[in-house]
């Protein structure tokens, strides 16, 4: 797989998890995240702004955070909301690829009452790609 990397990440859809050069990867995130921190010290906020939208956009980031939710987190194997849990290669690749389409309820809203008030508590729960766009 002949693929060229770019500030914003790969030029064409993601084909194989295991040709991911992680280290490259980690090399570019950590880039990012070393600049952030110096515009914020530097208090250039304009640049800081943009770095930080450029983070959100960033292939890199998506590729590490799959690989953090899907595969190092201790909760890997517990479901979302949407009741999937994404173990094999193949199953990353799509949600890598899939990742652009708009999600119509990311999240549900569980309320559980209360035993001495009248109001309910509400708690989120996300759904497997909610968690990677935290």
């Amino acid at each position: 797989m002949q693929t060229v990397m770019s500030t914003n990440g790969l030029k064409k859809q993601l084909e194989d998890w295991s040709h991911i050069k992680w280290n490259k990867i980690n090399k570019v995130v950590k880039n990012l995240r070393q600049r952030i921190f110096r515009a914020r010290k530097l208090g250039n906020f304009k640049t800081l702004r943009s770095l930080q939208k450029l983070m959100q956009r960033s292939h890199s980031c998506l590729l590490l955070s799959v690989r953090r939710i899907t595969q190092t987190n201790k909760g890997k194997a517990t479901a979302g909301i949407d009741k999937e849990i994404i173990n094999t290669p193949e199953q990353r690749v799509i949600l890598v690829n899939n990742w652009r389409k708009e999600i119509k309820n990311p999240q549900k809203e569980l309320r559980y009452p209360k035993p001495t008030e009248r109001n309910d508590r509400s708690v989120f729960q996300p759904c497997a790609t909610e968690s990677n766009r935290q």
